[in-house]
């Protein structure tokens, strides 16, 4: 099972279409035929069904997906990896949640090539379950996450604590002094679902159950636009919103009857990993 069939399926299972995947792929269509033929011929199973106008997945075909799309990652990887022995001092593959690099990564990172220009850092920004897949199947080699893990083979250990604090727009002077919980279910509230887990579910049970909010968005960074254009609220990590703070762009919300849980961050990587993640980050 070669890669060019691989990668070939994988391009054919998001076309859905022969002649599609051969222009992507910069080959005759007859080519991509017989790819896929051989494939299913070592695998022993179909991939797609076809039509005269299209393909479709079959179920193994999806299930195969998975494998495929994971071997790809890992040979692009290993390959530059490889390459980069010649070519860097150090090769890291970092995976972080986007709120936990704002508030805490990219300055780091910043400080680190101008000390350590030989250094080749490839950083990926994803949600916590997903990175730790990542790092458990050996596609990053330390991630930064809201979520523990127990394993073995990798080291684990609180990174930061943070406070979640509720913000809104300087401009907007209403509740100088404080705001009630109850006063904030009467407000127009964005919610930024950054995957904190527990503190995730805290915020929404401040609401009531199956609330619709006006906006929901996965990305601490991009609700800041919707809280300075209109009189919104939102809670943000306070590490992540300091620079907006200090900025006067936005500005903190007393909570009066209500207080926040503290977020959690931790760091996870490859035990062999321990000397080069101690030196950028801890």
């Amino acid at each position: 099972m070669d890669t060019e069939s691989i990668r070939t399926f994988l391009v054919l299972a998001r076309t859905r279409n022969y002649t599609r995947a051969a222009d992507q792929l910069f080959v005759a269509q007859s080519t991509v035929t017989n790819r896929i033929n051989e494939l299913e011929k070592e695998l022993g199973f179909m991939l797609f069904t076809r039509t005269n106008r299209s393909v479709e997945l079959t179920v193994k075909g999806e299930q195969f997906m998975v494998y495929a799309e994971k071997m790809m990652e890992l040979t692009e990887n290993s390959l530059a990896e490889i390459s980069s022995v010649r070519m860097y001092d150090h090769y890291l593959r970092i995976g972080c949640a986007d709120s936990i690099y704002e508030a805490h990564l990219a300055e780091r990172i910043r400080e680190h090539r101008k000390t350590h220009p030989g250094d080749y850092l490839k950083i990926s920004i994803g949600l916590s379950d997903h990175l730790l897949e990542q790092v458990q199947n050996d596609m990053l080699d330390v991630v930064f996450t809201y979520l523990p893990i127990k394993k073995n083979s990798l080291h684990c250990e609180l990174y930061k604590q943070d406070q979640l604090v509720l913000v809104t727009r300087s401009r907007n002077r209403r509740y100088k002094d404080g705001i009630t919980e109850a006063q904030l279910l009467e407000e127009k509230y964005l919610m930024c679902n950054f995957a904190l887990q527990d503190v995730g579910q805290y915020i929404r049970k401040l609401f009531p159950k199956y609330h619709q909010f006006e906006l929901e968005i996965d990305d601490c960074m991009k609700i800041v636009p919707f809280l300075l254009d209109q009189d919104n609220y939102t809670f943000l990590p306070k590490d992540m919103a300091e620079h907006h703070l200090e900025k006067g762009r936005l500005r903190e919300v007393p909570l009066i009857d209500f207080s926040t849980p503290v977020i959690n961050s931790y760091i996870i990587y490859k035990k062999s990993y321990e000397e080069i993640c101690r030196e950028i980050f801890c």
